[in-house]
């Protein structure tokens, strides 16, 4: 046997041992490897989850803002149309406010004027009154004057009735005697006496109205 075929069974031996050595070692490293890769895919599914946690989140709070937009937006169109109705009525109540302004005031006017008219009515009516008044005292003074007067006359007539019981039949047949003078002026002058105290006696209303 060669000497060198030892060497050479140690070298193909040694060759294989190394050979196995470094198949250990590329094992190793590609389990190595493979771990860190599924770690990495773990690590990646992971942030994977969570952003698709945080994308459905987002899309969830996205969706609540929009459903919140959307329940704004109708809030504020119904406070719009509110607003609306509420300008239209104060519109309305405003010109019905005018127009209650207008007629009052028309109505003051009327009422002033009926007042004024009233006034100068009242007022013609106490200067009716007051003149009424003094014809009615003009007219009691003279009630009065024609009661004195009335007074006066009656007692005229009831001296001139005295003055005839007291005449006899032998003045009145004196009387038409053509000499008897003396007894015609006797009755003269008595029937002179009683006709000035009759036209004294007489009312004048123009002369008692001038007095006044």
């Amino acid at each position: 046997m060669n000497k060198q075929a030892p060497r050479a069974l140690w070298l193909a031996l040694g060759l294989c041992l190394a050979s196995s050595a470094t198949a250990q070692t590329l094992e190793e490293r590609l389990r190595a490897q493979l771990r860190s890769t599924a770690q990495q895919l773990q690590a990646l599914q992971s942030e994977q989850a969570q952003a698709t946690a945080a994308r459905l989140g987002a899309e969830q709070q996205r969706d609540a803002a929009l459903a919140q937009v959307k329940q704004l937006s109708a809030e504020l169109a119904r406070s719009r149309g509110q607003a609306e109705q509420l300008a239209g009525q104060q519109q309305a109540l405003h010109s019905q406010a005018q127009a209650l302004v207008a007629s009052s005031n028309e109505q003051l006017g009327k009422y002033k004027q009926a007042y004024d008219e009233l006034l100068v009515m009242a007022r013609a009516k106490e200067s009716e009154r007051a003149t009424l008044a003094g014809q009615l005292q003009a007219r009691d003074g003279e009630v009065q004057q024609c009661a004195q007067k009335n007074q006066q006359m009656y007692g005229v007539a009831k001296e001139i009735l005295q003055a005839y019981e007291k005449v006899d039949l032998a003045d009145v047949m004196n009387m038409r005697q053509p000499f008897a003078g003396s007894a015609r002026v006797k009755f003269e002058e008595m029937a002179q006496t009683f006709g000035d105290q009759l036209y004294q006696t007489q009312f004048d209303a123009a002369q008692a109205r001038a007095a006044q």
